[in-house]
């Protein structure tokens, strides 16, 4: 029993790992990597309700945290290094992450009847993540200037900005990333967050002020999650067939969306094989640990 529960400890935080990586990966969406690891619909219902069974809750969820924050602190380096340097590869990895959980998520679907009138459903959902996607490589400008994190523009802005990515996050397919670089502040942060990991700042005036600044963010970030995730644990309640195949319409928008064309040059070629390899097969590991360790304490 007790090395029942050490194994389930350690699962939740590699999901908490892969959940902080889509936080800081460009075009990657934590709710489909929640379907993929076979944890949405907990995930769903303990936001919806924290405060419902709060122990079982703050048990289920803080080996997620821990891993979260440990991949995120790990990682955000590692990934501006691959995303600057090794760009195609990298955004192959991801699509072969999401595209491996396909497989599942239709699984899913077909527990229920099928209609035609679901694919009005999926056309809506692909049309609307392909949409998100294109406007966040577009970029708009904004009448803000979002090079200054510190300004009180946007110190009211970012936290709005946190709000809406919160909200959005409980759509599978939607990517707080994709969100974020809409509204011109994925950089401004990203760029915050590897500051304030500089260990020759830390407990300065200047760390205090920036742990302020991110510290509202993740808070409007975890109110916008909770007020969006009762509408959506009732549509997955009440109509589960549609929400799963709009899942795949957001699924495959999202995947379009991020697509960062053909890899250029022999190393690179090598490189995207390898990663959609190592993309599937990931996805294809965590839907057997999925079955075999996501259980309930």
């Amino acid at each position: 029993m007790k090395k029942n529960r050490f194994i389930n400890f350690l699962y939740r935080m590699l999901c908490g790992a892969f959940l902080g990586l889509s936080v800081i990966a460009p075009g990657i969406s934590g709710s489909i990597m929640a379907v993929m690891m076979g944890i949405y619909d907990e995930l769903i219902t303990i936001i919806s309700s924290p405060f419902k069974n709060f122990k079982k809750n703050v048990a289920y969820l803080l080996p997620m945290v821990l891993g979260a924050c440990a991949s995120i602190v790990l990682l955000i380096g590692v990934l501006d290094f691959l995303f600057t340097n090794y760009r195609v590869p990298a955004y192959l990895l991801f699509m072969s992450l999401i595209g491996g959980s396909i497989p599942t998520v239709l699984g899913e679907a077909k527990k229920g009847e099928i209609k035609p009138k679901h694919f009005i459903g999926v056309g809506c959902a692909f049309a609307f993540a392909l949409t998100i996607g294109l406007l966040a490589k577009f970029d708009f400008a904004i009448a803000i200037d979002t090079s200054n994190v510190f300004s009180t523009a946007m110190r009211i802005y970012l936290p709005i900005c946190g709000c809406i990515s919160g909200m959005m996050s409980m759509v599978p397919g939607m990517s707080v990333s994709m969100i974020l670089i809409m509204f011109s502040v994925y950089e401004p942060l990203l760029k915050l967050a590897k500051t304030m990991l500089d260990f020759n700042i830390w407990f300065t005036s200047g760390w205090f002020d920036g742990c302020f600044v991110v510290g509202t963010v993740v808070v409007a970030f975890l109110v916008g999650m909770v007020l969006f995730s009762n509408i959506t644990k009732r549509v997955f309640k009440k109509y589960p067939t549609l929400a799963f195949l709009m899942v795949l319409g957001f699924m495959s928008g999202s995947v379009i969306s991020i697509f960062p064309g053909l890899p250029e040059g022999a190393l690179n070629w090598v490189l995207s094989i390898v990663a959609v390899g190592i993309g599937l097969s990931v996805s294809y590991l965590f839907k057997i640990l999925g079955k075999k360790f996501n259980v309930e304490e």
